[in-house]
């Protein structure tokens, strides 16, 4: 469908189009951490990286993590130029655990990247310069939500024609979680590519007026961590091991998401971000500090990826398409 004859974004019969696709009803019953194979007292973990593909340093140093640290999935973001090596290297690591991490801002002042789709098709998604704007509120003062959900789907499909075992989304910056208009594209997606999701925190979304979007979600069968830490994070790498040790030590039982921004300290990381040695501290602290690793251990935490919540809601899916939900 061509953007002469779709119908516009805010019509209700093309998003409830969009919502229905593939989706199946999930009657309340057990935990999530239940329905994954574990107690319901168990604590679950995911340590997720976040801006893989951005540059050398966040490939080199995610990896490691993912492979000798506490990491267990990781979310490319497709545009950037490093996005090629992220594909080799899952190349040679079969059941890697990647999501897109979907790109819609491009917030560095000298290293920038713009949409995978022509600019042409999304013209509100960059700037003069033909970049993608480096701000959340400059996307929506200047984009549509059918353009972040264009090239949002472009993404997706380049990450799958490039032949990584997509696990899961997220949306950098948060651009598809911070308005109610573009968290419709963040549920199209999730539906139209079954694929499970970040998501805040209950205690998250009632501050801002948003509780009901973890529900709508769950109506159409897209699975989610049960807690995100997102609030009240470091903001000096001196503060990164007091904070972390003690946030696990209160993990609550079920599935929580936690996530890192691993890089190795290089001129090229300094070069492009003043958050350079916060991304050091963290991969240094999740992939080789012992005492961290022992408080996991000590604690029971489980660490898991994505994966196992993919192949759930896929497994849900099915069985739902082969005894469908009554009428409601």
């Amino acid at each position: 469908m061509d953007a002469a004859t779709a119908p516009s974004w805010f019509s209700p019969s093309w998003v409830i189009s969009l919502l229905l696709a593939g989706t199946c009803c999930m009657a309340a019953g057990p935990s999530l951490a239940e329905r994954l194979g574990y107690k319901a007292t168990d604590r679950l973990l995911i340590v997720n990286g976040d801006d893989l593909g951005m540059c050398q340093a966040a490939n080199a140093a995610t990896f490691e993590c993912l492979e000798r640290g506490l990491m267990r999935s990781a979310s490319v973001m497709v545009p950037c130029p490093w996005f090629p090596d992220v594909v080799a290297r899952a190349r040679n690591r079969p059941g890697v655990d990647l999501g897109v991490h979907l790109t819609h801002t491009s917030e560095w002042s000298v290293y920038r990247w713009g949409p995978v789709l022509p600019r042409e098709q999304v013209p509100g998604l960059v700037d003069p310069a033909g970049y993608f704007w480096r701000s959340v509120p400059e996307v929506y003062a200047h984009a549509t939500p059918e353009q972040a959900l264009r090239e949002a789907r472009a993404q997706i499909r380049r990450a799958l024609e490039a032949g990584l075992d997509v696990t899961h989304l997220d949306s950098h910056m948060g651009t598809l979680q911070l308005s109610p208009a573009y968290m419709e594209v963040y549920l199209a997606l999730a539906v139209e590519f079954d694929l499970p999701v970040r998501m805040a925190s209950a205690e998250t979304l009632a501050k801002f007026g948003q509780a009901h979007w973890r529900q709508r979600f769950a109506e159409r069968g897209i699975l989610f961590p049960d807690d995100f830490v997102y609030e009240g994070l470091p903001q000096q790498p001196e503060q990164a091991k007091r904070f972390w040790m003690e946030r696990l030590r209160r993990l609550s039982p079920g599935v929580t998401e936690l996530y890192i921004h691993a890089a190795h300290p290089t001129q090229e990381l300094k070069a492009i971000t003043a958050s350079w040695a916060m991304r050091a501290a963290e991969y240094e602290l999740f992939t080789n500090d012992p005492e961290l690793r022992a408080l996991v251990q000590q604690e029971g935490i489980v660490l898991i990826g994505y994966r196992p919540l993919r192949d759930l809601q896929r497994k849900l899916r099915a069985e739902a398409a082969g005894n469908p939900c009554p009428a409601r």
